[in-house]
């Protein structure tokens, strides 16, 4: 991981962490909070230089999770998974089988109060087998009945708080003509990417994966050296890659007016808020941009709605993002500080109402 952070504090109601009896593999299942319901969060399969790194991610993720499901309105806890490779592992597939496996395991362990899902480094394929040792998993193939791959709808958000970002900044949701820089190219940032270029923007991109740059080429993007996108002048910067991207070194030199991204915990430390704000850059809070996905998959495991209700719905997002930004301007804190306290609010009500339950 190019990003290691410190420790986060400990805030959760309960942690898995064990060794995979068939695969060998660390993984953690962090719990941050059932207050709204039953936690959803997606598992990560990545590489980390130490099992205190994956530790870290899965604390940090799984808190991230309880801000956007609560902003996002959901019924729906905070929680996440991670299966930690050593540097330098390959997984065949006999032994990504028995990772899926464990991890299956691991999440039955919690009784349903986590729902697992794809995320960064696993697919749907890899949830059908997590569903053979555990029910408590959403987001399983469309072939075999499941709601699918969610990166079409947190994509699809993201398009829509992107809108609502320049919109801020420039006066005009138009992309046409905008300078946008997307650092990370992949499920999300690629699709994203997809259709920014189809709308007129005129766009950089990156990843750490130079097979990448064919895509750029396609579509006439310029392609950036990863670890200098953000000194591309840009109209909005896009993190679309792992978290802890936006450290104060590049913050400083970030030439964009605004941030606004899909990836999780893009800011290395809380206080790169304050630090965009002195800079008069707008920030995008991730865990309200990146929802789409997450109410894709909810809604979708409770049938509330059809696909095209729920997709509507997620296109409000941009909605909930304009609401953010006022709150923040009017209150004179920063828009992080003010989703933060949207999200509060929920969590707040909610455990009033569990409290009463009981």
């Amino acid at each position: 991981m190019s990003h290691t952070l410190p420790l986060p504090d400990f805030t959760h109601e309960r942690v898995e962490v064990i060794t995979g009896r068939r695969s060998g593999l660390f993984i953690a299942v962090a719990l941050h909070s059932s207050v709204l319901g039953s936690a959803l969060g997606g598992a990560r399969l990545w590489t980390y230089p130490h099992w205190s790194d994956a530790l870290g991610d899965a604390l940090r993720l799984s808190a991230a999770m309880t801000l956007k499901n609560a902003a996002a309105g959901l019924d729906a806890g905070g929680g996440k998974s991670v299966i930690a490779l050593p540097e330098g592992t390959i997984l065949d597939a006999e032994r990504r089988r028995a990772a899926f496996l464990d991890l299956g395991d691991a999440v039955e362990s919690l009784g349903g109060l986590y729902r697992t899902a794809e995320d960064v480094g696993s697919t749907t394929e890899d949830m059908l087998v997590v569903s053979e040792r555990t029910e408590h998993v959403v987001g399983l193939p469309d072939a075999v009945g499941g709601s699918g791959e969610p990166a079409g709808p947190t994509s699809l958000g993201v398009y829509e708080s992107l809108r609502a970002t320049l919109e801020r900044v420039t006066g005009s949701a138009d992309v046409s003509g905008r300078r946008i820089t997307v650092s990370g190219m992949g499920q999300v940032g690629s699709r994203l990417a997809v259709r920014l270029a189809a709308e007129g923007a005129v766009l950089t991109v990156t990843d750490v994966n130079p097979a990448k740059r064919d895509l750029a080429l396609e579509l006439g993007a310029h392609w950036s050296v990863p670890g200098e996108e953000h000194l591309v002048p840009a109209d909005v910067f896009v993190p679309a890659g792992i978290g802890g991207l936006l450290t104060d070194d590049v913050i400083d030199t970030l030439d964009a007016k605004a941030v606004c991204g899909p990836a999780n915990n893009p800011l290395a430390a809380r206080s790169g808020a304050d630090r965009l704000a002195a800079r008069g850059i707008l920030y995008a809070p991730d865990f309200v941009v990146n929802a789409g996905g997450v109410i894709y998959l909810d809604l979708e495991a409770k049938k509330l709605g059809t696909r095209a209700e729920i997709m509507d719905r997620v296109s409000h997002i941009g909605d909930t993002l304009r609401t953010v930004f006022d709150e923040a301007e009017s209150r004179g804190v920063t828009p992080l500080e003010a989703a933060e306290g949207l999200a509060a609010e929920r969590l707040a009500a909610g455990d009033r109402g569990h409290a009463l339950a009981h």
